[in-house]
């Protein structure tokens, strides 16, 4: 019998899921990895969509939701929709018992993730981390993410040398590439009878000059 390992996601937009999805396909190809996929925030609200279907219909089960937004999007209301998140994700963590949490950027619902898992003492893999935001506090989240984390996948060099910059071991940095280069590498081009199925519209003989 196969002591499999179990790998958590976490998840929260469609926009950051789209960069995980290979991930978690190759996770899923690996004999000994238990792929554990959680899903939170946007991907939990009619407002969004109710983008978790999304994730279930590319044959990905979910293993918990942790809920947390509330109606406001104001200073207070995120910062209690934090507060929320941070007890969803401590009771999603002691029933699933992760071996490691992966996450990706620099959402404030992954900072109560990655806060949840640093006291419950399950490593952290922080991808895109050492990035970036200018004026705006994703900056500061995802570099604490980064401080909270134990093995760190960067976009590129520049990147690497932030995040080693930050105190972290260089043998624990990893410069991956950008994971929306897989989504472009994979992606499968329709052709002009496909895309004009997909538009509803005929295109004419010249589209561009």
């Amino acid at each position: 019998m196969i002591l499999k390992r179990k790998i958590c996601v976490v998840t929260g937009t469609r926009a950051e899921y789209g960069l995980l999805h290979w991930t978690m396909k190759e996770i899923e190809t690996i004999d000994n990895l238990q792929l554990q996929v959680v899903v939170t925030g946007m991907h939990l609200s009619p407002e969004f969509g109710l983008t978790y279907k999304q994730i279930e219909e590319d044959g990905f089960p979910i293993a918990d939701k942790v809920e947390m937004l509330l109606s406001s999007d104001t200073p207070a209301g995120i910062s209690k929709s934090m507060g929320v998140a941070l007890i969803g994700f401590a009771d999603s963590f002691e029933k699933l018992r992760p071996d490691i949490i992966v996450v990706l950027g620099d959402r404030f619902e992954l900072l109560s993730a990655v806060s949840a898992a640093l006291v419950a003492r399950i490593p952290v893999a922080h991808i895109h981390g050492g990035e970036q935001t200018q004026g705006a506090f994703d900056e500061a989240i995802r570099h604490a993410i980064t401080k909270m984390s134990h093995l760190h996948f960067t976009s590129n060099e520049q990147y690497r040398k932030r995040v080693i910059q930050l105190g972290e071991h260089p043998d624990t940095v990893f410069n991956i590439g950008a994971t929306g280069i897989d989504n472009i590498n994979k992606l499968k081009l329709l052709n002009r009878d496909e895309f004009e199925e997909s538009i509803q519209f005929k295109l004419g003989k010249r589209i561009c000059s």
